[in-house]
């Protein structure tokens, strides 16, 4: 990145920041801070929430969570109770107060919404609102994180569960796992490889294997993302991370199959620098065989 980038960047956090009122104590105009408003409009009105999602939600710290809801409970707004199967886990819902209160908030923050528009002219404004879009998705993309997890975590468990469900429904005829070619868990840990989990606060939305066998090139297996976040370009970031392990790990040479249902996917991997090869393994799944040659680092752990 370069020196100018960082500048427009907080320049565009300072213009947003006193433009939708933040720095002011009474948010909206109502009675309490920004910080408080955020977190009494994310707990919503749909029940009760678990404490630490919403906490990976909003990417707050524990204490300051806890110092929010303290001062949100002394107004009436909320109710914090330990879950009643498990009391070790804290639990949150709004009150009646509080859901008038969010209501209160919605109908200030539609107002704020619209004086912003409201100077702005019809091209103007789908403007702006395209350009918003845009750093949303962007925003979002730079939050989620990779982590190499045991396969047999639930986060990863959960990632090929879901992998599995949506091949079924997208395969002619059908996904059965006893049929495929998949990697033994041993195959994903270190030393003989690895198995890689996006989050976005919080959850597991995508995952990504590789098989590092010694003495044979690099395989990629099972990259999924959730449906609702693609578009953030993480199937790509997780491949790319995949090719660094891979070639840190000394391997030169990275393969993977892919079904012909699968057509977002093969143009990711023709576009990502992988050439189609004849079939290298026996998958009953794949109908596209590729390989790329991968630049090679020095050896290190990571």
């Amino acid at each position: 990145m370069t020196a100018e980038q960082v500048e427009q960047v907080r320049r565009f956090n300072r213009t947003v920041a006193e433009r939708v009122g933040v720095l002011h104590d009474h948010y909206l105009g109502a009675a309490r801070p920004y910080g408080q408003a955020r977190l009494l409009w994310q707990i919503g009105d749909g029940g009760t929430h678990d404490v630490r999602s919403v906490r990976d939600r909003l990417g707050l710290d524990s204490g300051y969570v806890s110092r929010l809801l303290r001062a949100l409970e002394r107004d009436g707004l909320v109710v914090v109770e330990p879950h009643p199967r498990d009391r070790r886990v804290r639990t949150v819902r709004l009150t009646s107060a509080g859901r008038t209160e969010r209501a209160r908030l919605d109908e200030r923050s539609d107002a704020l919404a619209a004086s912003l528009l409201d100077p702005l002219d019809a091209r103007q404004r789908d403007r702006l609102t395209a350009a918003m879009a845009t750093v949303e998705r962007l925003l979002t993309a730079a939050v989620v994180s990779l982590e190499v997890l045991d396969p047999d975590h639930p986060d990863a468990a959960h990632c090929l569960r879901a992998y599995a469900t949506e091949l079924a429904r997208l395969f002619d005829g059908g996904f059965d796992p006893a049929r495929s070619l998949l990697p033994d868990p041993g195959e994903l840990r270190a030393p003989r490889g690895l198995f890689l989990v996006a989050r976005l606060h919080g959850e597991p939305v995508g995952c990504a294997g590789l098989k590092l066998p010694a003495g044979a090139p690099a395989e990629i297996k099972r990259v999924w993302v959730r449906p609702d976040t693609r578009g953030l370009g993480l199937a790509r970031r997780l491949l790319a991370e995949l090719e660094e392990r891979a070639a840190r790990h000394g391997s030169e040479l990275v393969r993977l199959d892919t079904n012909k249902a699968l057509e977002a996917a093969t143009r990711l991997y023709r576009d990502s620098g992988y050439t189609e090869v004849p079939a290298f393994n026996d998958e009953p799944y794949a109908h596209h065989w590729f390989e790329k040659r991968l630049t090679r680092h020095p050896r290190q752990d990571r």
